[in-house]
């Protein structure tokens, strides 16, 4: 017997709102069966031949600097992102990015990307290292990811020593708290930051 879908599971399979299905439904674009109880139902062999038709996906580069004065190295990241795809045949490829810390969560062009990834509209997720999606849980995002179908791919992996990304993860963690309590444009948390680095290269 083929499996049925609810509303709520088939939407986040096909990456629509429910409304959408009934209209769908409506318009006779998706089959759907009704249960004794009069409640919509979409069988499996649907939700296959609808995502076979859906438009084909994108491929999208994201790039991010921890402070505006890292501009140049966000341009440097764009232009090895788009050498990148180019090279590997990707086509045209837009590149979202940020001037943000990577512990952040609510930075503009990162919220804008999972919506994307979420909605199913993106094959490919190009970085030029993992550290500029997230700080720490490029794992965990990486699974989150996969479950919409997307993938992220990195182009430069391993070229700072374990003890080089200790160093940076320490002045990333720091700097963020230190932020939050004294204001990024404070005396004090330039103070704190200078303070941890100098300790650090001592």
């Amino acid at each position: 017997m083929e499996k049925l879908y609810t509303l709520k599971e088939a939407k986040r399979l096909l990456g629509v709102t429910t409304r959408t299905i009934q209209r769908w439904d409506k318009e006779g674009k998706i089959r759907v069966v009704r249960t004794v109880g009069g409640r919509r139902r979409v069988p499996e062999s649907e939700i296959k031949r609808i995502l076979g038709l859906r438009e084909e996906r994108i491929v999208i580069g994201y790039a991010r600097v921890s402070s505006s004065a890292q501009k140049d190295d966000l341009e440097r990241q764009k232009q090895l992102i788009l050498t990148y795809a180019k090279e590997k045949g990707y086509g045209e490829v837009q590149v979202l990015s940020d001037v943000g810390s990577g512990l952040n969560e609510n930075r503009k062009s990162f919220l804008r990307l999972l919506d994307m990834v979420f909605e199913r509209r993106i094959s490919k997720v190009i970085v030029a290292y993992e550290d500029r999606l997230t700080r720490f849980g490029i794992e965990t995002l990486s699974r989150v990811f996969s479950v919409f179908g997307t993938e992220i791919e990195v182009i430069n992996r391993g070229e700072k020593t374990p003890h080089e990304e200790l160093v940076e993860d320490l002045i990333t963690i720091v700097s963020h708290f230190a932020g939050k309590l004294y204001g990024m444009r404070s005396h004090k948390y330039k103070e704190v930051v200078e303070g941890v680095k100098k300790l650090i290269s001592g």
